[in-house]
């Protein structure tokens, strides 16, 4: 569960029931047969009970990060997008996104980037979506007239009597489609983000570009922006978002389903929070009605005012757990907030896949396992770990590590490459029919896939002499194969309304820029600043468009260093990032949507 509830102390189910009521007691008993049993019995009910209530929250949960990331993507294709669309426009004119806006270069650029947004989302949503569950259990109690204590908030054994209504509201959210990244409905058009981005293109480039832009330069620009939003939505959806928020899932599936205190457990933090929340702003109309939560309790629900949990800065307060030293033991100092210790164990991830790779060009499987393992323990909600590790058990012959290796990943993100290597290891294993479902399930997603294609045919007996006549070309091979196979031939994506040119050939590259360690908290912001500021000079001089700003906010300034030691380290700094950047490596760069620039590869 998320690290701000991990200090609470729990009690146990037994310790709760020994506070009920005896056979003695005056009180009279409850109708509920669940509560008319012997203490087996009623421990068999609070497990049902606390099963229930886990469940509701994992898939209130799987809902809360599928609606709040939709709002993130709408917010970077209307903010982010133009600022990209523009950066290829200074290289490559303003055509060259709306015909590439379909290329891989683009969408494996999209993908990094979303996969860290999901990373992060699974810690920020996941803190949020709890407090909004327990809310609604909350105002469930209230509405059945149960008593909720001021310091230790609701305990679950007094929802017993209830059980049936839970159970109702249950088999009600399990009835309703899996969560799943879409468009919100209720947010408008990209219109704000066109006109911003004609309007900085007619300021900053149309007017001076050589050669001059075409007469037709907004109607160009137009077009990719609303195609690049479209690539992001189809790139976005290959991604599952039930495969988030590991540390939340285990706890619900598998430390409180049986304990008796999951809502005792959150009560104790989150009724201070709901208790101050409603002393300041006051019991909305209708809060206490609505107890299911579908908007109760979360300002701007499914409206343009909802909150979004990007630019809420959440700290814990506290180094990485596992690393309190920072990395091999080098006395990093300070506190990190969850932005900054996302980066933090991303780039030592990344250095233990680095090393994997090496090993892997050199042939040694065993040592790649062990370091793509270690990479995938230190970051394990993102995928492409999994993928380097069953690369590597595939070399090793290792088919049912390869498979579960792929399995893992594939949960989070439907790659092809995930796909494809698990077909192989299914093949190997024998298994030919999960195999050549893999395979369709690849070209569903990349039709043009030739290699996936062959080896779904592979897979297939062998078709008879004469059945067909034998193909006389190229495409009449390829068709012969698709008809063969029972696919659709892909088609070919519609053409601007606007003849290509010379320039919309051009090769460009998104680069990362390399991110520098973080620093104590005195000089980690203001250090970065400047990083940047002599990027983009260094983007200006030699042909490259754009760097991040990065997330210079909140501390700046202070002490606890001379000055000469902080210029010596930002000297330092700035001469590994410039030559990272020279050299065209990116560095240890964090996919995001600000920190990257683009340069000509022709």
């Amino acid at each position: 569960m998320p690290a701000k509830y991990s200090h609470v102390k729990k009690r146990s189910a037994a310790g709760a029931l020994k506070k009920s009521p005896g056979k003695n007691s005056h009180q009279p008993r409850s109708p509920n047969p669940h509560t008319d049993r012997g203490i087996s019995q009623a421990m068999t009910a609070v497990s049902q009970l606390e099963r229930a209530i886990a469940r509701i929250l994992l898939i209130r949960y799987e809902q809360d990060i599928a609606r709040l990331f939709s709002t993130r993507l709408y917010s970077v294709a209307l903010v982010h997008l133009p600022t990209f669309v523009m950066r290829c426009a200074a290289l490559a004119g303003p055509g060259w996104v709306a015909h590439n806006s379909d290329a891989d270069e683009i969408k494996d650029f999209f993908r990094a980037a979303i996969s860290m947004d999901m990373r992060e989302a699974g810690e920020r949503v996941a803190t949020k979506s709890v407090l909004w569950s327990y809310t609604a259990l909350r105002h469930f109690a209230l509405s059945n007239n149960i008593a909720i204590c001021t310091t230790r908030g609701l305990h679950s054994l007094r929802l017993l009597p209830h059980y049936a209504a839970l159970k109702a509201h249950l088999d009600a959210l399990e009835a309703m489609p899996p969560a799943a990244v879409a468009k919100p409905p209720h947010l408008g058009s990209l219109e704000e983000g066109q006109a911003a981005l004609e309007e900085a293109c007619a300021r900053k480039y149309a007017a001076r570009a050589q050669p001059p832009w075409a007469p037709d330069w907004r109607a160009q620009v137009r077009v990719g922006y609303e195609r690049l939003a479209q690539t992001l939505w189809r790139v976005a959806r290959e991604f599952d978002v039930r495969g988030y928020g590991l540390v939340l899932r285990e706890k619900l599936t598998g430390k409180w389903c049986d304990c008796g205190c999951s809502t005792d457990h959150l009560g104790e933090v989150c009724e201070r929070t709901v208790r101050a929340d409603e002393a300041e702003s006051g019991v909305r109309p209708g809060k206490q009605r609505e107890w299911d939560g579908r908007g109760s309790g979360v300002f701007g629900w499914e409206t343009e005012e909802e909150e979004d949990i990007w630019e809420i800065g959440l700290d814990f307060g506290a180094m990485d757990p596992e690393d309190p030293e920072g990395d091999g033991g080098g006395g990093v100092e300070g506190e990190m907030t969850i932005g900054e210790l996302m980066e933090w164990r991303y780039v030592k991830a990344e250095r233990e896949k680095e090393e994997g790779n090496v090993a892997f060009r050199k042939g040694d499987y065993v040592r790649a396992v062990k370091h793509y393992e270690a990479a995938y323990e230190i970051e394990p909600e993102l995928p492409y770990y999994q993928l380097n590790l069953a690369a590597a058990h595939l070399k090793l012959s290792n088919w049912m590590e390869a498979e579960a290796a792929c399995t893992k990943a594939l949960a989070q993100h439907r790659s092809g490459k995930g796909y494809f290597r698990r077909a192989r290891a299914r093949t190997m294993l024998g298994r030919t029919d999960e195999a050549m479902r893999d395979l369709r399930a690849l070209l569903k997603l990349q039709p043009s896939n030739t290699e996936a294609l062959h080896e779904l045919a592979a897979l297939l007996p062998p078709p008879s002499p004469s059945s067909s006549p034998p193909a006389t070309s190229s495409s009449d091979a390829s068709a012969e194969l698709y008809a063969r196979l029972g696919l659709p031939r892909p088609k070919p994506p519609k053409a601007p309304p606007f003849p290509r040119t010379k320039m919309d050939a051009r090769r460009l590259k998104v680069v990362l820029v390399p991110t520098p360690p973080p620093a104590p908290p005195c000089t980690h912001h203001h250090v970065y600043e400047r990083h940047a500021h002599a990027h983009q000079h260094h983007c200006d001089k030699h042909g490259h468009e754009g760097a991040g700003k990065g997330k210079g906010k909140g501390r700046v300034g202070g002490g606890g260093e001379t000055a000469g030691e902080r210029d010596g380290a930002l000297e330092a700094e700035m001469r590994r990032m410039l030559e990272a950047v020279g050299a065209g490596a990116g560095g240890a760069g964090v996919p995001s949507w600000e920190r990257y620039f683009v340069r000509r590869l022709d």
